[in-house]
């Protein structure tokens, strides 16, 4: 078997199609989540905390070669992991979504219990009255 034939097959199987398919719906989703934080979410807070901008927020270690600023840039690090709140927010929402929907796998009856001397007595007398 050739390696394009083998690659052929591999990239036809289900699960690297849906893996495929899940990429390219996670970049769309990423973006919508990058312009909900940058666009919606911030700016409001950044007004409400005294009208910051997060993306501005930053502080001068020192200068590089040519004169220009190095900067610690917190604000978008801040930004960041409110992208990662949201995304990390919806993909549990959808698996709870995707779990409620599958149904359960019913539990098997649980075993007997144990008879007791008198439940086995009582047993052994209805079965010899059943004979009669």
């Amino acid at each position: 078997m050739g390696i394009a034939s083998e690659f052929k097959e591999f990239a036809m199987k289900g699960s690297v199609v849906d893996l495929a398919v899940g990429v390219v719906i996670g970049g769309a989703f990423g973006k919508i989540v990058n312009s909900l934080v940058g666009d919606v979410i911030m700016p409001p807070i950044g007004l409400a905390i005294g009208g910051v901008d997060f993306s501005d927020l930053a502080v001068q270690i020192g200068t590089n070669p040519k004169g220009a600023p190095v900067l610690f840039k917190y604000g978008a690090f801040i930004q960041t992991v409110f992208e990662f709140l949201i995304i990390a927010l919806a993909l549990f929402m959808v698996i709870k979504a995707i779990n409620r929907l599958k149904r359960p796998i019913p539990a098997p009856p649980p075993p007997p219990a144990p008879l007791t001397k008198t439940e086995a007595l009582l047993q052994e007398i209805r079965d010899q009255l059943a004979k009669r």
